[in-house]
Parts: structure tokens; sequence; C-alpha cells
């Protein structure tokens, strides 16, 4: 197994409220992008493969990295569908969506225990299937040759997180809520399961003049 750097994208359109409108990088996120890939070049960081979501966000943020590594686009890299999530649950059972940046760290969980326990109708997908496909594209990818990057979203990279540590909903909110725009996440093959190595790391942005750019939203 080859160990996987996780890479969530670029600040996106963070004043959207749907799927569609968030699904493109902020000018800042355009930054981010290439001040990662410049920080991958000049520390020689060797990874022979590349991976990304079929998100617009995420194919953006890998061009702006310029690793000169072809891309392999896969949709089961995508993030879940948080926005529709979020305005199912108010249609269905009257929680509004969150109106300021604190709220979200109670919305997250709820958003998360109603989906799992299938009481949102109609979603896009299930909670097992979300669970499952992450599991499946991660292990295709380890089985292939030489490290990997694999540039995706916050909530699959909290998913990931907390497969390999067994950790239930609570945890992986606040994991998802703490991951900053293109911040570096690794997983390390040890004894067959997965290690985390490396969480949320962002060198590229740890400067004085950077540090306004570690974004979470």
């Amino acid at each position: 197994m080859s160990h996987i750097t996780l890479i969530r994208h670029g600040q996106a359109n963070s004043g959207a409220k749907d799927e569609v409108s968030y699904d493109k990088l902020s000018p800042l996120g355009h930054e981010q992008a290439g001040w990662l890939g410049t920080h991958l070049r000049d520390t020689g960081t060797h990874h022979t493969r590349l991976y990304t979501g079929t998100l617009r966000r995420h194919i953006e943020t890998a061009d702006g990295m310029a690793t000169g590594m072809t891309a392999t686009r896969d949709a089961r890299l995508n993030e879940l569908e948080y926005f529709t999530l979020a305005t199912l649950l108010e249609q269905q059972h009257g929680i509004p969506f969150p109106t300021e940046q604190g709220a979200f760290t109670e919305h997250l969980p709820m958003v998360f225990n109603y989906w799992r326990d299938g009481k949102i109708e109609e979603a896009p997908e299930t909670w097992q299937h979300f669970h499952d496909r992450i599991d499946s594209v991660l292990t295709e990818i380890a089985q292939g040759s030489g490290p990997a990057l694999v540039v995706t979203s916050g909530g699959l990279i909290s998913m990931a997180m907390s497969q390999a540590m067994g950790l239930g909903i609570p945890a992986m909110a606040r994991i998802a809520l703490a991951i900053m725009h293109t911040s570096m996440h690794r997983l390390f093959p040890i004894g067959g399961h997965w290690s985390p190595v490396l969480f949320n790391a962002v060198p590229h942005l740890d400067t004085a003049e950077r540090r306004l750019a570690q974004t979470h939203i």
C-alpha cells in the first residue's frame, strides 16, 4: 500500500447557499492553490500520482498547484452535498440553516446525525454510500505505485480520518470544521490499516503575511 496525502480545495464561494454557486474558487482560493504548489516544488516533496474529484473547485485547485502530473478524476472523491442536506433538513424538520459562523458547530453534527439515521428523505446519497465510496476509492488509490496526492473536500477528509481512527459523528464534525483550505492530511498504511500521520498542515500559509489566508469557510 502507498501513502496518500489528502488536500482540501482552496477557498470556494463562501457566501453561497447551494451546491452550484459554491463550486468555484474565490480569488484567495486560487492564491492558496498556487502557494501550495510552490511549497511542494520548493521542498522536493515526492508524489508520483495526482487524483481529484470531479467538482470544479477540486479541478481548479489541482490546476493551480501546477504539479506537472496529469490528474485522474474520480467522482467518488466528491464532497457530500451539505447545502442540499441542510435545505432538506430545514424543509422536513424545521431546523434552519445557520446565519452565523459559530452556529455551524451545532448544525453540522445535527445534519450528520439526521442523515446517518435516514431521517432526511430524498437525500442525494445515503450516509452508508458516502462511507463506502470513500473507503473504496482510497483503497484503490493505495494499491497503486508510489505516493499519491488527492485533491478533495473537507467532509470527505473528515470521514476518511474518522474511518482510520474509529471516530463517531461528534468527533468527525469537529474534524470537518477544523480543516483549512489547501491543508494537507496524510494517511500511512501500517499493519494493513490506515494511520493518520499528518493533519491540517498548512506550511505554505504559516508566515506572517499569509496567516489571514488560513481560512475555513
